[in-house]
């Protein structure tokens, strides 16, 4: 479990936790206030972090659709090179061939 996991459900039970009480305990007014405050805070705080989690995710997808599209040059460009190498190796030997013909005949 990653550690956002971990941080989300620690916070949903939390969340839990804080719409589990109720008034009967003889706990003061502004008590419960500090505690719906920090409840709303809690899930102010839950959504950010899912709204973050959601664009990092979408960010995520597009570096490796981005990442893969690269590689995909990148392969084309090598196998480009490689025919070119093979090409010039053809065209090199094809030169020697002539030379050799060449000095054969001025013999």
């Amino acid at each position: 479990m990653s550690s956002f996991e971990k941080k989300e459900q620690n916070l949903n039970q939390l969340i839990d936790k804080l719409n589990s009480l109720s008034l009967s305990y003889s706990q003061p007014g502004y008590e419960l206030e500090k505690i719906k405050t920090e409840k709303n805070e809690l899930a102010n705080q839950k959504k950010e972090i899912e709204k973050k989690n959601e664009e990092l995710m979408r960010e995520h997808k597009y570096l490796k659709e981005k990442i893969k599209k690269m590689q995909s040059e990148v392969n084309k460009r090598s196998e480009l090179e490689d025919k070119f190498n093979q090409e010039i190796e053809e065209l090199s030997k094809e030169t020697e061939n002539l030379v050799s013909e060449i000095d054969k005949w001025q013999m």
